[in-house]
């Protein structure tokens, strides 16, 4: 799936990482746990989450991760989005909860992790 359908499907905001709207996802993982984050063993998959902090940022950073989907239009800090940028990874924000992001993206054919 492109990461732009993505964004659209979810109504979501990107916040950085733009040139990654034409990328393409097979996987998604949905956890607010980020030491869950850390015991996969699957690099190229979108992060979908309720927890933004920076922690969440460096989470992703520590597992090569590119592509973190925030729900509930929690708010992004310029922390954040420094770090992001940084690490060439895009950051998406969605009205939605995590719940419905997972239902709509699972739906439109993005498979699970496990």
């Amino acid at each position: 799936m492109v990461l732009k359908e993505i964004v659209s499907m979810t109504d979501g905001k990107v916040i950085c990482g733009e040139s990654h709207l034409n990328d393409s996802i097979e996987y998604a993982f949905a956890s607010d746990l980020m030491s869950d984050v850390l015991t996969l063993r699957i690099t190229n998959f979108l992060l979908i989450t309720g927890l933004a902090n920076i922690q969440s940022v460096r989470t992703a950073e520590m597992s090569d991760l590119k592509y973190i989907l925030f729900a509930r239009d929690k708010k992004i800090t310029e922390e954040m989005i420094e770090l992001a940028e940084e690490n060439d990874m895009m950051i998406i924000s969605t009205p939605y909860s995590v719940f419905k992001t997972s239902g709509i993206l699972y739906g439109a054919g993005l498979k699970p992790v496990y």
